[in-house]
């Protein structure tokens, strides 16, 4: 891939973007929220894949994954109102078919066509897939990484907005008390990715996205999370008990552990 390529694909998602654009003020929210967020995960997704020491082209092959991996995220908020994908369709199915409808990779040689589709498709899977080939599952890492990395931004600016500001389809709908799952807890302790399944609280839901750490492939993920105090804002949102104080523990000495492995390599 060229960087002409990556310009046309940026002018491409600009314009595709921009024609979902609303007169409805809630509407219009919510669809420039995936704006803002697609381009934080095209700066996390270049910075991880440099900080790794890819090549240039691939680095801007990562760059037309992040560019294109929430495509599918216009269309279902516009039919559906909603991002969640259990109430509404997978919209990284969705994405790498409109991809495919509008014929917009066919400069591209065919192998980079089916990475850039694939990784796509598959992002938003609870896990990798693993009958992919190897330089697509790279890729794959690299986009859940950057995501990840900004839905902890995404979630921490909505918590410390005003309601009225808040993009509503980012809500999860669950009750805000103080309650948390014993289950969540196990993962944190267990150094284990909890699911949206087990969600029955809005401090279940930010345990869960904490857990999210344990998923983190490339050690300057992790990075960018304590650069961005993510991992900390989450857990001082949550009640202060003994059993949360002691998954916390576990978890942020696990956080450690990565940076020390990074500082190493």
């Amino acid at each position: 891939m060229t960087q002409d390529d990556l310009t046309y694909f940026r002018s491409w998602f600009a314009d595709y973007s921009r024609s979902y654009y609303s007169a409805d003020k809630e509407d219009q929210k919510n669809i420039l929220l995936k704006v803002e967020h697609t381009e934080h995960v095209c700066r996390n997704i270049v910075a991880i894949a440099r900080g790794s020491s890819l090549s240039e082209d691939q680095v801007r092959l990562a760059e037309a994954v992040a560019l294109f991996h929430d495509v599918g995220r216009f269309r279902q908020y516009m039919k559906y109102k909603t991002f969640r994908d259990a109430v509404s369709i997978n919209h990284g199915l969705l994405g790498s078919k409109i991809l495919i409808e509008e014929n917009l990779l066919q400069r591209l040689p065919g192998d980079e066509q089916q990475l850039i589709i694939q990784a796509v498709k598959f992002h938003n899977a609870f896990a990798i897939p693993a009958m992919l080939p190897g330089d697509i599952i790279l890729f794959l890492k690299l986009i859940r990484d950057a995501d990840k990395v900004d839905i902890f931004r995404v979630f921490i600016k909505y918590y410390e907005s005003p309601q009225e500001e808040r993009a509503s389809a980012t809500a999860f709908s669950v009750p805000d008390t103080p309650e948390y799952s014993a289950v969540m807890i196990s993962c944190i302790k267990n150094r284990k990715v909890a699911s949206y399944a087990n969600i029955r609280t809005e401090n279940d839901f930010k345990l869960m996205k904490l857990s999210w750490v344990y998923d983190m492939h490339f050690n300057e993920s992790v990075r960018l999370l304590v650069e961005g105090d993510y991992v900390n804002s989450i857990i001082n949102k949550l009640p202060q008990t003994r059993e949360i104080c002691s998954a916390v523990t576990v978890l942020r000495d696990y956080v450690s552990e990565r940076l020390k492995n990074e500082e190493q390599t």
